[in-house]
C-alpha cells in the first residue's frame, strides 16, 4: 500500500517544483518536472493494480494530485512565463483566463471520478475518455510555452492568443466530446516495424528539437477527435458489439463499408474504368473522300 502512494507524493512534489522552477525562470526543467510527473502518475494505478493495493485513500491523492499537477501548476506557469508583465489590463485578464482553466480541470476530474462508479455503463465507454484528460490538457495548455521557447516572442504569446488558447483547452477538458483511452489498445505485428519508426523519430526530436515534438503531439492527438467521435457513435449504435475488442469492433466496420459496395444480391459491385473516348482526347475518326481509292496491301507493311 505504501509504494503506490508514494509514486502520487513524487508526482505531487515535481509538479509543485515546476512552479517554483518557472517563476525562477527555468522553464525547461519546469516542463521537463510536469512530464516526470505525468509518467508518474500513469505509474502509480499500473504499480497498486499490480501489487493488489489499490484503496479509497490512495484514488483520493492520486485525484487530489492530479488537479495540482495538472490544473494548478500549468495555469501557474502559463502565468509566470507568458502573462505576467504584460502591458495595461493584459495580466490581470491573463490572470482571470488561466483561473478558468484551472476551474476546469478541477470538474473535469471530479466528473472522471463519479464515472468510475457507474457501474452502469456500456462496456465499449471503457476505450473513451468523456473529454481531454487532464494530463494531456495540461500539455496542450502549455502549448504557448513552448512556441515562446522555440520561436520567442510574437503574436502567440500576446495575451489575446494566449487566453484564447486556454479557453479552448478548458472547453475541451469539461466538454463530452469522446477521446481515445488507448489502455486497451493493441500493436499488430505488422505495424510493429512502422510504430518503431515512429518512436525512434520521436526519440530524435526530443533530444534535438523538444518543442517541435510538443508541437506535433499536441496537434495529432487534436486531429484524432473527430475520429474518436466516429467511432464512440458507431460503438453506441451496435449494442451486439459493445463488449468486444477494438481490433473485432474494427473489422466489424471495415465489413459494413464493404458490405456498402454489394448489390442487392449480395455480388461485390465492380467499377469498371471508363477508358478515354477519341472525342474526350480531341481526335477525330478519320473519313475517307468519296474519289479516294484505297491503296493496295502489301504483305512487307
Amino acid at each position: 500500500m505504501f509504494l503506490p502512494s508514494a509514486l502520487t507524493i513524487l508526482a505531487l512534489c515535481a509538479g509543485l517544483t515546476a512552479v517554483r522552477s518557472a517563476d525562477s525562470g527555468s522553464v525547461d526543467l519546469a516542463l521537463g518536472l510536469l512530464v516526470i510527473a505525468a509518467v508518474l502518475d500513469g505509474l502509480d494505478g499500473r504499480v497498486a493494480r499490480l501489487m493488489g493495493a489499490t484503496t479509497k485513500i490512495g484514488a483520493e491523492i492520486d485525484s487530489l494530485a492530479d488537479a495540482v499537477n495538472f490544473g494548478v501548476a500549468p495555469a501557474l506557469i502559463v502565468y509566470s512565463t507568458v502573462l505576467r508583465g504584460q502591458e495595461g489590463a493584459g495580466e490581470d485578464l491573463g490572470w482571470v483566463l488561466v483561473l478558468i482553466y484551472c476551474a476546469a480541470i478541477v470538474l473535469r476530474l471530479a466528473r472522471f471520478n463519479t464515472l468510475l462508479d457507474d457501474d452502469a455503463a456500456p462496456g465499449y465507454t471503457k476505450d473513451f475518455f468523456v473529454g481531454v484528460p487532464a494530463p494531456i490538457a495540461a500539455l496542450t495548455a502549455l502549448l504557448p510555452v513552448g512556441v515562446m521557447q522555440h520561436f520567442g516572442d510574437g503574436w502567440w504569446t500576446s495575451t489575446a492568443a494566449v487566453g484564447a488558447w486556454m479557453v479552448f483547452v478548458s472547453i475541451l477538458a469539461v466538454s463530452r466530446c469522446p477521446t481515445l483511452s488507448f489502455k486497451s489498445a493493441r500493436v499488430r505485428p505488422s505495424a510493429l516495424a512502422g510504430l518503431l519508426i515512429v518512436v525512434a523519430a520521436a526519440a530524435a526530436l526530443l533530444m534535438t528539437f523538444p518543442y517541435i515534438l510538443m508541437m506535433v503531439v499536441v496537434v495529432a492527438y487534436l486531429a484524432h477527435i473527430p475520429f474518436a467521435w466516429r467511432m464512440q457513435r458507431w460503438a453506441a449504435s451496435h449494442p451486439d458489439h459493445w463488449d468486444a475488442a477494438p481490433r473485432d469492433r474494427r473489422i466489424q466496420r471495415r465489413d459494413e463499408r464493404r458490405g456498402e459496395r454489394r448489390g442487392p444480391n449480395g455480388v461485390r459491385r465492380r467499377t469498371i474504368p471508363r477508358k478515354p473516348s477519341a472525342a474526350r482526347l480531341g481526335l477525330r475518326r478519320p473519313v475517307a473522300h468519296e474519289n479516294q481509292i484505297p491503296a493496295p496491301y502489301d504483305p512487307e507493311d
